[in-house]
């Protein structure tokens, strides 16, 4: 499992700066200010729960029952950020409804490491 969340959390800073770089690049100038940041936004979580991954890769060499945070991790970037992303693109605003969702896997995920953690110990 720690050989996956490696793979997964580098192809997700691979996204992450690919993605930051359409939009700060092809974005800029079809995007209004306000919708620019939305989708900034969802790249900065984005680019942190990469990292996060690539860290539980390198954590559940130690701490196999934390991998359910990774997983949280990797759920919390495919709703928090890919709704924004969505949203700021194509401004279907219900899906802003999505994004808290991801951002509670973002929480939970780092609440489940350190439970987890602490646990095993």
């Amino acid at each position: 499992m720690s050989k996956l969340f490696l793979i997964i959390g580098s192809i997700n800073c691979f996204l992450a700066v690919a993605i930051g770089a359409f939009g700060a690049h092809g974005l800029k100038s079809s995007l209004s200010p306000q919708m620019l940041q939305t989708f900034n936004t969802g790249v900065e979580y984005h680019f942190y729960h990469a990292l996060g991954l690539l860290a539980m890769g390198i954590i559940l060499r130690d701490y196999p029952a934390s991998v359910m945070a990774g997983w949280l991790m990797l759920a919390g970037i495919i709703l928090f950020s890919g709704s924004l992303y969505i949203l700021s693109i194509t401004g279907i605003k219900p899906l802003g409804m999505v994004t808290p969702f991801g951002g509670l896997c973002f929480l939970a995920a780092w609440l489940w490491l350190a439970i987890s953690m602490y646990q095993q110990s």
